[in-house]
């Protein structure tokens, strides 16, 4: 353990929270895992190291038979629906969406039992004291930006309707003003909004969803460093023309 370096040793610290393994057996799956704290987390359960301190996987299966559906082997929106409420938060709360990113589900609303079952055990939670206990360190996670950009890139997939390459617009408006609320607000955010159902009003492509997280990033709010000749999608160009004329710049012809 002290030949680690500092990050080496935080996950190897996370992982034992999660796992309740040894320090050896947390070293030896990450490192099997190129030390990736998920990709560790799998490891160890796959080849039964858990032992005696590790989650209920009982216990999980018994959540999941709580919420599920009567008649399907998932968990719907109802099920959803009454998770939230035990766990005090409204459906519409992000951290719904942090979850959602943990257990890696592929469709808005749905839980599958793996699904579930390998959620919980990435959270290090089997049970809903210890999963409520977990909302603050999962709202959390979005103040740091690698994995606020992995959440944003799910939520692309997680949003929309089955079998449909795009996201309705009506639902890309509701989650960006979900994802880009509160210490990750964007200020053009409602006035891209507004753009959107004034000027587009159709489904939004992968493609504009993933270069408007970079646009928020790099581009100055004066749009001096837009480079109408780079490689955006057509849609920032309308936009920054937009709001070049809502605020009185020139607009580049």
């Amino acid at each position: 353990m002290n030949r680690l370096n500092r990050q080496h040793k935080d996950k190897v610290t996370q992982f034992r929270s999660i796992t309740g393994a040894s320090d050896k057996k947390a070293i030896d799956c990450l490192k099997q895992a190129g030390w990736s704290v998920e990709g560790g987390i799998e490891v160890f359960f796959s080849l039964g190291m858990q032992g005696s301190s590790a989650l209920d996987t009982h216990a999980m299966e018994q959540l999941y038979l709580k919420y599920k559906d009567p008649h399907q082997d998932m968990i719907l929106a109802d099920g959803i629906s009454r998770l939230c409420d035990d766990l005090a938060v409204e459906p519409t709360d992000i951290v719904m969406l942090v979850i959602s990113y943990h257990m890696g589900a592929n469709i808005m609303c749905e839980y599958s039992r793996q699904e579930w079952v390998s959620g919980l055990t990435r959270m290090g939670t089997d049970s809903l004291d210890k999963l409520r206990a977990k909302l603050p360190e999962l709202r959390a996670e979005l103040a740091d930006p690698a994995r606020f950009q992995e959440v944003y890139s799910f939520a692309f997939s997680w949003a929309r309707e089955k079998g449909q390459k795009c996201l309705q617009i009506d639902t890309a408006l509701a989650m960006w003003q979900l994802l880009f609320a509160d210490d990750r607000r964007w200020q053009y955010i409602d006035e891209w909004c507004e753009f959107l159902q004034t000027h587009h009003n159709r489904a939004i492509s992968r493609d504009t969803w993933v270069q408007l997280f970079q646009f928020t990033k790099i581009i100055k709010p004066d749009f001096s460093d837009f480079d109408e000749a780079g490689a955006w999608p057509y849609l920032m160009d309308e936009f920054v023309d937009y709001m070049k004329k809502r605020n009185g710049m020139a607009v580049d012809s």
